[in-house]
């Protein structure tokens, strides 16, 4: 029992709070279940609305030919420049400094469409940009961060390898010190934008085996950047290698970070778009299995008339829903300085398994028109394969949250 003395002080505190009865609701938004709206302010609101009309209108028309015939389209960088949506989160050099949440909503809207398009604005914001502008010397970040920004200068971030993936630690790639300049040698593959990329920030070993990265540039000789075709998945967008052969690096263009902190930083920034990211994609696939149901007859009722139907879309709505609370509360808490590492991961692993769920159930729920491009939701389904596996997969970011949740770490 509480004492008197409580009683009287919860009975004071809350006697202000409005009451509101239970038998007292509004009506069910079953495009807004939980109310983020009105969690946004309005400018994160009107940066939502201006790339939800850009991503409609601009790329959509675009995709299926792109997709059918593995074409990228890098006029995709400019417009997205003129809009200011690279390196938005950046306070500095006349970009917007917006926060989190409106980040992650330009990121939701660009991969409702398709995730070869969030791909672009990601690896050009937080896998190049981001590094270079907390890592680089002032002469480095003068000369690139402005030119990046305007999406006519393009880049790539170099960690992957062919040999090491899910382990970067063990990477071949070595940066000798040669006095005044250092040389690099090595390999990288599965690296988004590389073959049409002006500038690469790569990450080597030094001579002392520590872990550094170094921005490259395309005219430096010695570098080759192949396209890896034939993919399935990720069509829109280009991806390659970069081929190092005694690249000569000038000293002033090392980055000012040690180990694995440095590109595990530019990975923790891309995945938290991935994880507002992918919620666009499972939104699409969802309204789009919704529509297919309710027009959809057989037996002489809609698809949507059926249970089984009916299940799938109230999961849907449900994780979509819960997600997008999720990662928004993630992103007050990187604004507040309060993030950690781990809460990344959790909403990586969650938002994208789940999106791949709900893909593969929308997939289901359009029969045989489900694998037909022309309906989009395969599309996101292979995509979203992609996205479930990079930038840490599903499982290493299972043990990323085991070894925080036990103190043991089991990578190895």
């Amino acid at each position: 029992m509480f004492s008197s003395a409580i009683t009287r002080r919860l009975s004071k505190a809350t006697s202000a709070l409005p009451c509101r009865a239970f038998g007292s609701f509004v009506k069910f938004n079953r495009d807004d279940p939980l109310d983020l709206e009105g969690l946004l302010t309005e400018e994160e609101k009107l940066i939502q609305q201006t790339a939800r009309q850009y991503s409609q209108e601009r790329l959509a028309p675009r995709i299926l030919e792109s997709h059918r015939h593995e074409k990228f389209d890098i006029d995709i960088f400019e417009e997205m420049g003129e809009l200011g949506f690279l390196g938005c989160t950046i306070d500095d050099y006349d970009l917007p400094g917006i926060s989190s949440a409106a980040y992650g909503l330009i990121n939701k809207e660009l991969e409702a469409v398709d995730s070869s398009y969030r791909t672009a604005i990601s690896v050009q914001s937080s896998l190049v940009m981001f590094p270079i502008y907390e890592y680089a010397s002032q002469a480095v970040k003068d000369h690139w961060i402005p030119k990046l920004a305007t999406g006519k200068t393009i880049g790539a971030f170099g960690l992957t390898e062919p040999n090491h993936g899910s382990n970067p630690g063990g990477m071949e790639t070595t940066a000798q010190d040669k006095g005044d300049h250092f040389l690099l040698n090595g390999s990288k593959t599965w690296i988004s934008n590389s073959p049409v990329s002006d500038v690469f920030v790569v990450w080597a070993k030094d001579d002392n085996k520590d872990i550094r990265g170094y921005v490259l540039d395309r005219s430096m000789k010695g570098i080759e950047t192949p396209v890896i075709e034939g993919k399935f998945s990720m069509r829109a967008s280009i991806t390659g290698m970069i081929l190092m052969d005694d690249v000569k690096v000038p000293k002033e263009n090392i980055l000012d970070v040690k180990g694995l902190k440095g590109p595990f930083s530019c990975l923790n920034n891309a995945r938290f778009g991935i994880s507002w990211g992918v919620l666009g994609a499972a939104q699409d696939c969802y309204e789009r299995a919704r529509e297919y149901t309710l027009e959809r007859k057989q037996f002489d009722r809609p698809l949507a008339n059926n249970q089984l139907i009916q299940k799938k879309l109230a999961d849907m709505v449900t994780e979509i829903s819960l997600g997008l609370h999720a990662v928004h509360r993630v992103s007050q808490l990187k604004d507040e300085g309060k993030l950690s590492p781990e809460m990344i991961s959790l909403v990586k692993r969650n938002n994208c398994g789940k999106a791949l769920d709900i893909a593969r159930h929308a997939r289901d729920m359009l029969g045989g028109n489900g694998i037909v491009d022309e309906y989009g939701v395969i599309r996101h389904l292979i995509n979203l394969e992609t996205v479930n596996t990079y930038e840490g997969t599903h499982d290493i970011h299972a043990l990323i949250l085991g070894r925080a949740i036990t103190g043991l770490q089991a990578f190895f």
